[in-house]
């Protein structure tokens, strides 16, 4: 028995230690969030910006990094709602939320991910080569590299 709960204390210990340093967030479910942002690019977890961005992202749709992505105002509430609720400082952030809101100064309205602190920490050695290679494209396109990107896992 006593052997069981050592067990059960290190393997514990060992998923705890792994969860801390992963690169997964939770991967967007919303219906309306995966049609309407998803119809156009990679949907973003929100979880990689804070919610003033989010706010302001959604208010300029009409000129979204120069398209027009306007919603109607059911559709842009829906997202709206779910991008703040699960945004890196939202009540559902959880800890790899954090750690992205952490990176942002409060000062900071960032509208590209790949702006912010942690995004840029993190990708520094990858070089321009990899950039501008036909299947990577965009910064933005978090799938060239990170593989499983769509189920909000990140780690390499």
């Amino acid at each position: 028995m006593r052997i069981a709960i050592v067990i059960a204390l290190v393997l514990a210990v060992v998923v705890a230690g792994r969860a801390e340093g992963s690169e997964r967030v939770p991967p967007v479910t919303d219906p309306v969030v995966k049609k309407e942002c998803g119809s156009c690019h990679m949907v973003f977890p929100p979880q990689f910006l804070p919610r003033r961005s989010w706010q302001k992202l959604v208010d300029t749709l009409s000129d979204h990094f120069g398209e027009n992505a306007s919603l109607g105002e059911a559709q842009r509430k829906a997202v709206l709602d779910y991008l703040q609720a699960n945004a890196a400082d939202g009540p559902k952030a959880g800890r790899e939320g954090r750690k992205f809101a952490d990176s942002v100064a409060s000062t900071q309205t960032p509208l590209r991910i790949t702006e912010i602190p942690r995004w840029l920490r993190e990708h520094q050695k990858i070089r321009a080569e990899k950039w501008a290679d036909p299947t990577v494209k965009s910064k933005a396109n978090c799938g060239a590299c990170h593989k499983a990107a769509d189920r909000g896992i990140y780690e390499d």
